[in-house]
């Protein structure tokens, strides 16, 4: 082998199997945001202030290793298909679980759940024939918001109760239950217009890709 050919060869992304990045970091952290959904729902079944204290804490942890793996995914250059598959994956069941958890709680309406729910499934189903067509979706600032809102509404409805809070120069009594609930409502709100714009990015894409068929 020349050593043109030893320079190229060295130059390609090394091919990883499923098994070999089922067990890097990130990976590893996308699967234990999973393994915490039971431990998260166990705790709120409790329903005392201090189980739904403790509960938010465990969420909020699971949460921040969502943004860490990405970042050790995308920095040591770890990206993959699985990590592509488990993290929105382990994002939406986190969320999902919790959620249809408290609507038998009575903290949140089972319509607004519904939604959401419906909502999901169609933009993933959407996202997974616009695949089979050659066709990438990517997240507008719509969905980004949508999911911003939607994590910090099911943290303040974990905590549910009343709380004191001091900002050092004010204090607020807050009922998180109603301030999770309002935050709930908008990301609806941002979760339906999001969806409208993705159809509407998967028609153009796809008469953009009929066209180009058509003039070739």
């Amino acid at each position: 082998m020349s050593d043109v050919s030893v320079e190229k060869a060295a130059r390609l992304p090394k091919v990883r199997g499923l098994k070999e990045d089922a067990f890097n970091l990130p990976n590893i952290l996308t699967m234990f945001r999973i393994v915490m959904i039971p431990v998260v729902m166990l705790m709120l079944q409790e329903g005392t202030p201090a189980m739904n204290f403790w509960a938010g804490w465990v969420y909020t942890f699971a949460t921040i290793t969502d943004a860490l793996d990405g970042y050790l995914a995308r920095k040591r250059g770890l990206v993959s298909v699985l990590g592509k598959f488990l993290d929105p994956l382990a994002d939406k069941l986190l969320v999902m679980a919790t959620l249809v958890l408290m609507v038998g709680m009575g903290r949140v309406p089972a319509w607004v759940v519904v939604i959401i729910l419906a909502r999901e499934l169609s933009i993933s189903m959407l996202r997974m024939i616009a695949s089979s067509e050659g066709v990438v979706i990517a997240a507008g600032e719509g969905g980004k918001a949508k999911t911003a809102l939607q994590m910090v509404a099911v943290l303040f409805l974990m905590l549910h109760h009343r709380y004191l809070v001091d900002f050092w120069f004010v204090e607020w009594n807050v009922d998180f239950n109603l301030a999770g609930l309002w935050l709930l409502y908008l990301s609806v709100f941002f979760a339906i217009t999001s969806a409208g714009e993705y159809v509407k990015l998967f028609v153009e894409a796809v008469d953009a890709k009929n066209q180009r068929l058509g003039s070739s």
